[in-house]
């Protein structure tokens, strides 16, 4: 049985992590780490095992893997280390706030000969799955053009603390871009099979404030163009300033269909065939922090395949490599937005 590390216990820890491995029966929970010990050791009395006073106490404790839930600007120092003491490293979205540090971290999963997986979930939604399964087939022929929205009222309302992290650009070194950003880049990535190649970008903090009225010091909406290798070109808008309901949607145009994907409140994947058959499809519910921070529940599936990919030694949800990938392309956008031009992307 896998033994656990969580490092960091915050909303994400408490709403997805540590109630996701309690339910797996192939691991457990045996040490928690957080700056503010009461919370590491709230995790303790939900949860079992140990609390420890720091990252390297935890590391040393004999864990196997660890969950990395901390700030932004920490993940890829504490995910290195983790990886150079031999633990397998979940790490949560985004990967780090610098491309170099991204790269030092694929080259110490590589290094240690261990599994580096990125939390991005959206690979794991049903109708994306099947969307994926779909395009690929070609049943709605080349895709031409795509638009995918990610909004929501921000993570004050995530966190319960209207002076987030997340909104301090020395640990969050981006606002909505990489905070939402990055799930749906790499979910393009996922549904269409090829990367981005270029973009072009606009972010604003349209909104945000701090309780003193001041603004936060990064971006609460992103607007990207982007276009594929194949020569795709499509939108992705994300945005803290949704204060309605949420928006999770995709919509991929092709040449024979258009699929629509979490855009319908009934039916997660519509596909308007050109023949004009329409498919319906009901198949699961969009994970929401609305959900989540309100009593329900709905499990990510990342966890589990973590743990299969640890055990098993199969390819994990989001390697360092496709995780880099997602990441340059956001970097990318970064650039284009302060310097008013087009980008192309390393590849």
């Amino acid at each position: 049985m896998l033994r656990i590390g969580i490092i960091g216990c915050g909303k994400i820890t408490q709403v997805r992590h540590a109630p996701e491995y309690a339910e797996n029966p192939e691991c457990r929970l045996t040490a928690f780490y957080d700056f503010l010990p009461e919370r590491a050791q709230d995790m303790v009395k939900l949860y079992g095992g140990q609390a420890y006073d720091s990252v390297d106490a935890l590391l040393n404790s004999g864990v196997d893997a660890v969950s990395v839930c901390v700030a932004n600007a920490d993940h890829a120092a504490v995910s290195i280390k983790a990886l150079q003491k031999g633990m397998h490293v979940l790490c949560e979205k985004p990967m780090a706030t610098t491309l170099a540090d991204c790269k030092a971290m694929a080259r110490a999963a590589e290094d240690a000969n261990r599994t580096l997986m990125l939390g991005h979930n959206q690979r794991l939604a049903k109708a994306h799955v099947e969307a994926r399964r779909r395009v690929a087939a070609g049943e709605i022929g080349r895709v031409i053009s795509f638009r995918t929205t990610f909004g929501h009222s921000g993570p004050e309302g995530w966190t319960g603390q209207k002076n987030s992290w997340f909104f301090d650009k020395s640990r969050a070194a981006f606002g909505a871009l990489a905070d939402l950003g990055i799930h749906k880049t790499d979910l393009l990535h996922y549904l269409l099979g090829e990367p981005i190649v270029a973009v072009k970008a606009d972010f604003r903090t349209l909104d945000k404030k701090y309780p003193d009225g001041s603004p936060i010091g990064v971006d609460d909406n992103a607007f990207c163009i982007y276009r594929t290798q194949s020569g795709a070109t499509g939108q992705m808008h994300v945005s803290w300033t949704f204060y309605g309901e949420e928006d999770n949607s995709t919509v991929l145009y092709g040449t024979k269909g258009i699929l629509h994907c979490y855009a319908d409140p009934t039916y997660s994947l519509i596909i308007e065939h050109f023949n004009g058959e329409t498919e319906r499809i009901a198949l699961d519910e969009m994970t929401s922090n609305k959900k989540q921070t309100t009593g329900g529940r709905v499990s990510t599936g990342v966890i589990d395949s973590f743990v299969h990919s640890v055990r098993t030694g199969e390819p994990s949800l989001c390697d360092a490599r496709e995780a880099l990938k997602a990441m340059r392309v956001i970097f990318a956008a970064e650039r284009s937005a302060l310097e008013n031009r087009d980008i192309q992307i390393e590849q």
